[in-house]
């Protein structure tokens, strides 16, 4: 059956049947966010605003933790006026929620029936947080509202740059992989020139119309290509996750694959906060399911065109309401609309993730985002980690343990490192109270002090 025939076959009989069968209403969300997205700002804040009410009465009403945090502040939910009454609550921080989680989760949803998001975060940091299926199909209806601005249709295969690609485990993943959902994966966690042929082949046999990965991997992956004179990956778009796109990587990753690159910013705690659109003007702020805040250290609000810390509310997550939430990146607001004519407020950039790409002893590179993410969701007892990589043989992880850190915990982080690095690698684990932020006030959780400048497909480290 030739590829474009399949790809429609997929979007209106496969896909709709395998949402329907699986009691998702993501198609549906799709539609009404895809419905609303050209309305004004004033109609799509007022929507925001009474889906912020509602939130938070809800939580005050069916969660311990914001009862309490509610009372210490003097709030009631009815006290809402307009955003600005927001600043009157405290900031939720990753510590908070790993030592209330039991508390954040509202009365009424039992946590077996909820749906758990681990995640290393993008400061290395563990956390695990909780979702009703409802809040995230809606969240997977604005991710797909999104990836169709980048030219992407439901049913088109794709093409991901990503780290630890699920493999499936029983016949129905097999389907849903062959007939709903085809991906094509280039494994971040072993990325050398090998896996990048082997990925270019199968873009050849089956024609993704999309590639979507970590921003500095897909600029490693343009550089291979470039170098190798492979020019037949041409997707209709590009998507840009996890990691801070630079600029000059941007436009080289552009000149190889001959479209443009859409940036899109979230996160596992709330999913997606941020993406451009066809215009590349900015990254519109998802107001369909969020409350976005930028704040100065001292709390108060960002100016427009002012770096801030970037501060989140769900507005659909009523599982475990997620409310004024630090992430512990930084952005700026935009003073200007997009000339799409969308009614989303833009974000100018994401100032905030880096991470350096490690190296095994055969010159095989990999993501330090990758790694920290399935170390942290695997082990327990681990607040916080960083990687240093002093030689090829050599690293230093900096870990900031919680109670639950035990010598079994040093033993599995101990394995794990052995597993990608090698047995011979030489590894020594630091338990710290803190891990310092750069300068910059960035914080790097993987850094690489090696010269990589001469491996084949590490030709440039993550910016800083």
């Amino acid at each position: 059956m030739p590829m474009p025939f399949m790809n429609v076959v997929r979007r209106h009989l496969f896909y709709p049947l395998w949402a329907w069968k699986n009691g998702h209403g993501r198609l549906q969300f799709l539609k009404q966010y895809s419905a609303l997205q050209f309305s004004g700002r004033e109609e799509l804040e007022s929507r925001q605003l009474k889906m912020l009410k509602e939130m938070l009465s809800h939580a005050y009403r069916n969660c311990p933790y914001y009862r309490k945090v509610f009372a210490e502040a003097g709030f009631e939910p009815a006290d809402l006026r307009d955003f600005s009454d927001m600043r009157r609550l405290p900031l939720l921080s990753k510590q908070q929620i790993q030592e209330n989680r039991d508390a954040l989760v509202a009365d009424g949803f039992y946590k077996e029936s909820l749906i758990k998001f681990k995640t290393g975060g993008s400061t290395g940091t563990s956390l695990e947080v909780l979702c009703n299926g409802e809040g995230l199909e809606k969240g997977v209806g604005v991710a797909l509202m999104c990836f169709g601005w980048a030219g992407w249709k439901i049913g088109e295969p794709m093409g991901r740059v990503w780290g630890n690609p699920p493999i499936p485990s029983n016949w129905k993943e097999n389907i849903r992989d062959r007939l709903v959902e085809p991906i094509i994966w280039l494994d971040t966690m072993s990325l050398n020139d090998a896996a990048a042929d082997s990925f270019a082949r199968a873009w050849e046999r089956q024609g993704p119309t999309l590639l979507h990965g970590h921003a500095h991997s897909l600029f490693m992956l343009a550089e291979h290509l470039a170098r190798k004179g492979i020019r037949h990956i041409k997707p209709k778009g590009i998507v840009s996750t996890s990691m801070m796109l630079v600029p000059s990587e941007r436009v080289f990753i552009e000149e190889v694959f001959g479209t443009k690159v859409t940036n899109l910013y979230g996160c596992e705690e709330v999913g997606l906060i941020a993406c451009e659109c066809e215009k590349h003007e900015g990254m519109h702020l998802n107001i369909l399911n969020l409350f976005v805040e930028f704040i100065r250290d001292d709390g108060s609000p960002a100016d427009q065109e002012e770096e801030g810390d970037i501060v989140v509310t769900s507005l659909v997550n009523f599982g475990m309401p997620i409310i004024r939430y630090r992430i512990e990146d930084r952005g700026i607001p935009a003073s200007e609309p997009c000339s799409c004519g969308r009614g989303f407020p833009l974000m100018k950039e994401m100032t905030g993730r880096v991470a350096d790409f490690l190296m095994k002893a055969d010159g095989t590179l990999v993501a330090g985002i990758s790694l920290i993410e399935r170390t942290l969701t695997k082990i327990p007892g681990i607040r916080q980690m960083q990687i240093v990589q002093e030689s090829l043989d050599g690293l230093v992880v900096n870990v900031v343990a919680n109670q639950c850190y035990t010598g079994d915990s040093e033993a599995a982080l101990l394995n794990e490192l052995k597993g990608v690095f090698g047995l011979e690698a030489k590894v020594r684990i630091n338990i710290v109270s803190t891990i310092k932020q750069e300068r910059s006030g960035k914080y790097r959780f993987s850094i690489c002090r090696i010269n990589q400048h001469s491996q084949p497909l590490g030709l440039s480290r993550a910016p800083i």
